[in-house]
């Protein structure tokens, strides 16, 4: 449990420091814009990998016991996680992770329109829905972790933007954009359905591969 919280620990630090505009800045003037991208991208994969063999040898600590209708919270809530990450990754945002703010529409703002952070509000509802389903200590640490990173990484995301870009643009960015997710007046023909298909093929796949490379096959539980 001592290397889970370690790893656990430079996972939050490793996501946070880039956070900050004056670390940020320092790194990309040594490194390049691109050099720095690549860098964190190389660092977060490792943390991330030291975080999942991490938890894969934390000792099994029951909390709560197992239920069926714990185990369908993230079968149901995966797929909208999955259709937030791969139209947030697909999609220009000036606010959050993806292809930045380049040919990005206020007009047709897409994902954006639903929040300004699908790339993190995906990740939230992953941790999120998982954490009822795993009743142990270890998953309750690696899912409460990611939980509130996620969350928390909004907003600190958007204090390093507004930093970064004049007030005029963000002011004309955000307009019909908000933080939580809301489907008021979602631009569904920016979103495209060929990024709504390709977050269900998402999931679809993990499922399919989930037994392999995570744990027991969510389907198999449930029919169980």
């Amino acid at each position: 449990m001592i290397e889970l919280l370690v790893a656990a620990g430079v996972f939050v630090f490793s996501h946070l420091l880039p956070m900050h505009p004056s670390w940020r800045g320092r790194l990309e003037q040594r490194l390049g814009e691109r050099g720095f991208l690549l860098g964190y991208s190389l660092l977060s994969l490792a943390v991330l990998a030291w975080l999942g063999h991490a938890f894969a040898s934390a000792p099994y600590v029951l909390l709560w016991p197992w239920h069926p209708a714990t185990a369908w919270v993230p079968v149901l809530v995966m797929p909208f996680a999955c259709i937030l990450l791969v139209a947030g990754l697909s999609s220009s945002n000036p606010f959050s992770l993806g292809l930045g703010a380049q040919g990005y529409d206020p007009g047709r703002p897409g994902i954006v329109s639903l929040t300004r952070h699908p790339v993190m509000w995906a990740l939230a509802l992953w941790a999120g829905s998982h954490m009822p389903a795993n009743g142990d200590l270890a998953a309750v640490v690696l899912f409460g972790l990611l939980l509130l990173l996620s969350l928390t990484g909004t907003r600190t995301i958007e204090g390093n933007r507004r930093r970064r870009f004049r007030v005029e643009q963000w002011a004309v960015w955000r307009e019909g954009t908000g933080n939580w997710p809301s489907i008021a007046s979602v631009d569904w023909s920016g979103i495209g359905p060929a990024r709504i298909g390709g977050g269900l093929v998402l999931y679809g796949l993990l499922l399919a591969l989930h037994s392999r490379l995570v744990g027991p096959d969510p389907l198999a539980v449930l029919g169980g």
